[in-house]
């Protein structure tokens, strides 16, 4: 197997390298970051180029230059941006614009057989009426009013599942959130703030995905020749309240038309950065994904327990703790 990833400098991309250079199918890794250095050590296996992919131009070169020559069969695409608040053209272009000219430069590719597309759980469209169990069948979410983060990443799920069913093989993974810094999660942006508001009589089930499972999934859809959309959910599922505990953050229930104006007023007064705020109107991390699909023809079962980050005073306090003493 020889492999193309990209947005390979984020803690998936490098468990990701890190675990096929490591794995004796693999003959080479070729991996596009925006970074000068590569985010792993250099081996034989591995190729690290640095590369801005959206421009239709530079996928282009990359796709019939160094992929052609390493004669590249299988592809990861997990370059997406990362700040869940930031908005416009550039933004759009990599999200989406990226994805579809890489999309339709493997189609036609001479040697890349196989696409894997990491997706997101929150393309779904989350209503009252939908059940606590999300598969691959419920509706996206095609709001107009949706952010921009949302929009965005409908719209490349739809651009990649559009060429299902063709002769290029691809897997469409729909993630749950990954809690980890770097990955365009809503909810790490979220818990970003020491103080999480949250409105009064809404406390929805969020499921959580580790890396190493995420990671795991991928290997799998990699060997796979199975073709089409894929729940891969976490193992642990729990309420936003116990999210914000186990994160070390101030829970703070407060009535919903407060919320939007509490944010901006702690914006003004003590600089809170203003991407951090979510619209919990629309919040996009609730609902459990059902992963029967992928267990089915993927063989993947989430194993996994989230590592919850540990506040550095918090880590003083269980030193300190003469009942940790050896």
């Amino acid at each position: 197997m020889r492999v193309l990833i990209t947005g390979s400098s984020t803690p998936l991309g490098v468990a990701l390298i890190e675990a096929l250079v490591a794995a004796p199918d693999v003959e080479v890794v070729l991996a596009i970051g925006r970074e000068a250095d590569a985010p792993v050590p250099p081996t034989e296996k591995l190729v690290y180029q640095t590369l801005e992919l959206e421009r239709p131009r530079v996928m282009h070169d990359l796709l019939w230059g160094p992929a052609h020559d390493l004669a590249i069969d299988t592809v990861v695409h997990g370059m997406h941006h990362r700040r869940s608040g930031d908005h416009g053209r550039r933004v759009h272009l990599q999200n989406v614009g990226a994805t579809r000219e890489l999309v339709l430069g493997c189609r036609d590719h001479p040697t890349i057989r196989r696409l894997v597309y990491r997706s997101f759980a929150e393309v779904y469209a989350l209503r009252h009426t939908t059940s606590d169990l999300i598969d691959e069948d419920e509706p996206l979410d095609f709001d107009p009013t949706a952010e921009q983060w949302t929009r965005d990443r409908v719209e490349a799920d739809l651009t990649v599942c559009a060429q299902l069913g063709r002769r290029l093989s691809i897997a469409v993974l729909r993630f749950a959130e990954i809690m980890a810094p770097e990955m365009g999660s809503q909810l790490w942006d979220y818990l970003q703030s020491r103080v999480c508001l949250r409105p009064m009589g809404f406390d929805p089930m969020i499921n959580v995905l580790a890396i190493c499972d995420a990671v795991t999934a991928l290997l799998l859809a990699l060997r796979s020749e199975a073709t089409g959309v894929f729940n891969i959910p976490g193992r642990d599922t729990l309420p936003l309240s116990r999210v914000i505990f186990e994160s070390s953050r101030a829970d703070v229930p407060v009535p919903g038309p407060l919320i939007a104006p509490l944010y901006r007023l702690r914006r003004r007064i003590a600089g809170f950065d203003f991407r951090y705020e979510m619209n919990l109107r629309r919040f996009h991390f609730g609902g459990v994904l059902d992963g029967s699909r992928a267990r089915d023809a993927l063989g993947y079962t989430p194993r996994m327990p989230v590592h919850w980050p540990t506040p550095w005073w918090k880590t003083l306090f269980e030193r300190l703790d003469p009942r940790n003493a050896s």
